[in-house]
């Protein structure tokens, strides 16, 4: 039995923290604040409930598995969940709207042509097969194989090119796949609009970021009951019945190194704690940021992903039921300085008062760098989001603004890290779980394979793989 401490009570740790002692291992969470979940975050006044994290959750399967491997009861009999249908709606600059099906393509293709006109649908498709070709490609090993030692395999662009005469120059970036492919400025909005999502910039992003709107629309998105926060409970149970121990406020300031391996901890106002080994689900910047790891070899320390862009969250609590027709997410696609938001409404009793009352999260991307007004870009969300919801303005009681360095306050960094994506000379890669100091691993969304609720829990699994299975762990079945 191994002594192992992980820093941080984030999804990911925790999923690591779970598979670990399932293995027999003796397992103590440190988490600086004064409760689990990190980024699923919640925030509560009046009877109102917010997730401030994800809202939604893609590829269930990650957590279904966790739950098999580390317990009797299967997740649906620990959350509620329930795919979410239609998907999202679309309202375009223009005025055009359309309902998305949930994890039905051809469902997508007959929308995309009644709203856009013949052949949006059929282009759509056409996009979404090239897309598969690159999620065939890297589904291995950007998803459920350790990172390999060279990353030059996953610098180079898996998006197949359409056939030569077509284009003249090459297409390298997600904004370019929208122009040249999609040609139509409404569905290269809605490519876009994936990409945000997910935090990264379409103008940048390479041209595998296509992966993302496949992943959703082929697996479907998907509604915990009681918010996403409820998952973040149900995970924190799950780790409490395998023994798993949690000590709350009390920061990691220090991991320790013993000839040259980590050999424990020093927490905040405390003795040194001995391990093992040390997982690390903190962002990996702030590890180094704030001096908790001394890497005293150069350069040589984990490359990790930079997005540069983080998210704005306006809790709002209306005063009304919500409409008989609304739709659980709506993207109002922004144009001309507006932003683009994303607008939920779940229709969830858990998170408002009564029936005459109503809970709805707006979230925007943002680029990190850029000195804001935070209150009035909160005014030009709230302003678009007045397009997905009916008499908005007379209905709000009261509104809260979330801010990137809230971000940065709670969980270390105030961007919100992507899911790892290949080609971009591997610049979008995330540092790989095993650290380059022997004993130390990295799970969370900064590491491989990314940020995201499921991208979270397959680097908990991943860390346990390594620990538990050592050089023999070849990735999760």
């Amino acid at each position: 039995m191994a002594r192992i401490v992980v820093i941080g009570a984030g999804l990911g740790a925790m999923a690591a923290a779970a598979r670990l002692a399932v293995a027999g291992h003796a397992v103590t969470v440190y988490e600086k604040t004064s409760t689990y979940g990190g980024a699923v975050g919640r925030f509560e006044r009046d009877g109102f409930a917010f997730d401030t994290g994800p809202g939604l959750l893609h590829l269930p399967a990650v957590y279904r598995d966790l739950f098999v491997k580390t317990g009797k009861e299967p997740l649906e009999e620990c959350v509620a969940l329930t795919q979410v249908d239609p998907a999202a709606r679309h309202v375009f600059a223009d005025g055009t709207r359309v309902d998305l099906p949930n994890a039905s393509r051809a469902g997508t293709v007959a929308a995309l042509d009644a709203a856009l006109g013949a052949g949006a649908g059929e282009r759509w498709g056409d996009f979404l097969t090239r897309a598969r070709e690159a999620w065939d490609r890297t589904r291995r090993p950007l998803l459920e194989e350790p990172q390999p030692a060279d990353r030059k395999a996953l610098a180079r662009e898996p998006y197949p090119a359409l056939k030569a005469g077509f284009l003249r120059r090459p297409t390298t970036t997600l904004a370019q796949v929208g122009a040249r492919e999609l040609r139509d400025p409404r569905l290269a909005a809605l490519l876009d609009a994936y990409a945000w999502s997910y935090g990264f910039d379409p103008a940048t992003a390479p041209a595998s970021a296509a992966v993302l709107p496949y992943m959703e629309q082929t697996f479907g998105s998907w509604y915990v009951g009681g918010g996403l926060r409820a998952l973040a409970d149900a995970v924190y149970e799950r780790c409490r019945k395998r023994r798993v121990e949690f000590v709350f406020d009390t920061a990691v300031e220090d991991v320790l190194e013993k000839d040259g391996r980590a050999a424990g901890v020093r927490p905040a106002g405390g003795a040194t704690v001995e391990a093992d080994h040390v997982v690390s689900g903190a962002p990996v910047p702030a590890l180094y940021r704030d001096h908790v790891v001394e890497w005293e070899h150069g350069d040589d320390w984990p490359q990790h992903q930079v997005n540069g862009t983080g998210r704005v969250t306006v809790c709002l609590a209306l005063r009304g039921p919500r409409e008989a027709d609304a739709v659980h997410r709506t993207v109002v696609h922004g144009e001309g300085g507006r932003p683009t938001v994303t607008v939920l409404r779940p229709d969830d009793p858990a998170l408002r008062p009564d029936g005459e009352h109503e809970s709805v999260t707006v979230t925007a991307t943002v680029r990190t760098a850029a000195e804001q007004d935070w209150e009035a870009f909160a005014d030009r969300m709230v302003e678009a989001a007045g397009r997905a919801v009916p008499g908005l303005a007379e209905r709000l009681l009261w509104r809260h603004v979330r801010t990137p360095e809230d971000v940065r306050r709670d969980t270390g960094a105030a961007e919100v890290p992507g899911p790892a994506l290949a080609g971009a000379d591997g610049r979008l890669l995330p540092a790989a779980n095993r650290s380059p100091l022997p004993g130390l691993y990295f799970a969370g969304g900064w590491s491989h394979p990314g940020g995201g609720l499921a991208h979270a829990g397959m680097s908990g699994a991943l860390v346990a793989g390594l620990i538990v299975e050592g050089a023999d762990f070849r990735g999760s079945q």
